[in-house]
């Protein structure tokens, strides 16, 4: 994990967003649809940052607030300096999953996205069968919606082999260059 100075520096070089940039205007926290629902909005987490202090980066990865984030990018487009937050929070919910401390309201999220990866990798394409079934299988959320499935299945909207791309050694491919193996 980062140590003090080294935060902000760290933040630079894996994305190339200067944190430095952000002066508090809150104009990212008053666009952010889920900052009402965040444990620290956008313009905290930035002030938080900024700090360079390891507590409040433990804090930050540990949040719910990153996981929320829907990278609608609001928040740059109302920025004065152009912050690109929704890549510091991609780069704050990876360091989240390599230190082993998500928020334990998040995981349903991360499970999400682990399902929906898993998905794409097997064929290219997004099965939502496959995605479905990871997702409930991470989650232990077996029968939930299970009441869905016979008239899903009448109306043709799931199907149980999904359609596969062409070149799918591209797709190991583009999956190893983002450390998604």
């Amino acid at each position: 994990m980062a140590t003090n100075h080294q935060i902000s520096t760290r933040i630079k070089a894996a994305t190339g967003v200067d944190i430095a940039m952000c002066y508090q205007c809150g104009k990212c926290t008053a666009g952010c649809v889920l900052a009402g629902d965040m444990d620290y909005p956008s313009s905290m987490i930035m002030r938080m940052l900024q700090t360079n202090d390891e507590e409040n980066y433990r804090k930050i990865i540990s949040s719910e607030a990153i996981w929320l984030c829907q990278n609608c990018e609001n928040c740059i487009g109302r920025c004065p300096k152009e912050v690109d937050i929704p890549k510091v929070m991609d780069y704050l919910r990876a360091d989240s999953v390599k230190n082993k401390c998500v928020s334990p309201k998040a995981k349903p999220i991360l499970s999400f996205y682990q399902s929906f990866l898993g998905a794409v990798k097997t064929s290219g394409r997004l099965s939502e069968v496959f995605m479905t079934i990871g997702f409930k299988l991470r989650t232990l959320r077996l029968w939930q919606d299970i009441n869905l499935v016979p008239s899903m299945l009448a109306k043709g909207k799931l199907k149980f082999i999904p359609e596969s791309i062409k070149g799918k050694r591209n797709l190991k491919n583009i999956f190893k260059s983002t450390n998604n193996k």
